[in-house]
């Protein structure tokens, strides 16, 4: 049995060959920019990347339909293929979300690959932890990209852990946007527990992950929503995450936890209306991982997302993200130094010279991670400094996600010690 260290990080240039029209909001210069901020507070020092798996159709067809992936294929092939406008039409191919681009199918498949990388060195015991930030296409269907998303590597990567001994696995998300993809493909799938933390659906695309979305027939109770209203603020949604998340993952006892983590819930991310920092976003990541080391003997594997903040947020959500991983936390009051803030820029102008972003000077952004534990209490009051509409919006919230999950774990949705 080969020695198992901490962590792994999965990394290749190629990642940023999955790039969309020039002014998409999903730019691949974030992924390069994560990796340099990182390099340049020592976080990968004596780290070697592993490359990502080069995998075939027959991995992707766990997930994908053949047709699906022959189109993408072939719109991204030299001629761009004689069927885009019935493309766009059947399997969401060139859309205003999803445009079509030069080797799409190769670049969205290494995606896939690195996600099953990450998989395979824990699943190999090399590592207890392994992160993908180029992973987290969470929102790709088998038969349709969606939200900018071709390929679903956090499904392929929880179905290829599913057949190498893993048979309780869990799957949160933690992404500004509703994990529909990962939850659809394993609804009926009692094995796979997907938990999504997301802005209301009423309120953002893709309009799904209500609290009464509790997984299929084959498997209720086997997907919690946690739907939170714009404006939320690292406290609030500290509380929401900690009155259901721990109770469900040490209910469910999995073997290993897989993470969407996905930065858009910042309070600056342009697509979103949700008011998190990074002190929050890193927190948030904290916990999965305290989680993963108190429920599956530390096997941890996580991914990146959404996130739109190309250089002041991205990068410094995903070095604590990498930082975790490795078990090199980056203290939030750490000086980011001018000199990566300068090549940031640069790099950032290559893809959008008007690009501009606020100036950032430390890891952190000054939030207070403090929150009060749900008690069950309708009739509490706020903390000092929030909002009494948003205080209570977020116990309706909470209490409305564990009256429709938590009594199919044998939880009492009104006890807050379950």
């Amino acid at each position: 049995m080969p020695e198992t260290t901490a962590g792994a990080v999965i990394w290749s240039e190629g990642f940023q060959a999955y790039r969309w029209a020039r002014e998409h909001p999903m730019n691949p210069v974030r992924l390069a920019l994560t990796m340099s901020l990182a390099g340049s507070l020592g976080v990968l020092d004596g780290v070697d990347p592993i490359p990502p798996l080069d995998i075939d159709d027959d991995l992707l067809r766990v997930v994908h339909t053949r047709n699906y992936i022959d189109a993408v294929r072939e719109v991204g092939g030299p001629d761009g293929g004689p069927n885009k406008a019935l493309y766009e039409q059947l399997y969401g191919l060139g859309d205003m979300d999803n445009p079509v681009f030069p080797g799409m199918h190769e670049a969205a498949r290494m995606l896939v690959g690195g996600s099953v990388a990450a998989a395979k060195a824990i699943a190999d015991g090399k590592v207890r932890r392994a992160v993908n930030i180029g992973g987290g296409m969470h929102h790709a269907m088998p038969s349709r990209a969606a939200g900018f998303c071709v390929y679903n590597d956090c499904a392929v990567a929880i179905d290829w852990l599913l057949g190498h001994g893993f048979d309780r696995i869990a799957y949160i998300d933690v992404d500004a946007h509703h994990g529909d993809g990962v939850e659809r493909v394993f609804a009926d799938d009692p094995r796979v527990l997907t938990v999504s933390l997301h802005q209301h659906p009423a309120t953002l695309w893709p309009g799904t992950g209500w609290p009464t979305e509790i997984g299929g027939e084959a498997a209720t109770g086997s997907a919690a929503n946690v739907a939170l209203m714009p404006g939320i603020v690292d406290s609030l949604w500290l509380r929401a995450f900690h009155a259901i998340v721990p109770s469900l993952i040490g209910e469910f006892a999995p073997q290993i936890i897989v993470s969407q983590c996905g930065a858009d819930s910042h309070r600056a991310d342009p697509l979103t209306d949700l008011s998190l920092t990074v002190d929050g976003q890193r927190a948030a990541i904290l916990a999965m991982r305290d989680l993963a080391d108190r429920y599956c003997d530390g096997r941890w594997l996580a991914v990146g997302g959404g996130g739109y903040g190309v250089i002041n947020v991205v990068p410094r959500i995903w070095t604590h993200l990498i930082a975790a991983a490795l078990g090199r936390e980056v203290d939030p009051a750490t000086r980011i130094g001018d000199e990566w803030m300068r090549s940031a820029h640069d790099l950032a102008s290559t893809v959008d010279p008007a690009y501009t972003a606020e100036p950032i000077g430390t890891m952190g952004d000054g939030g207070s991670v403090a929150f009060d534990p749900w008690d069950g209490d309708a009739g509490s009051d706020p903390p000092p400094g929030i909002d009494e509409r948003t205080f209570r919006q977020t116990d309706r919230t909470i209490l409305a996600t564990r009256r429709a999950v938590f009594p199919l774990h044998g939880l009492d949705p009104e006890d807050p010690r379950d």
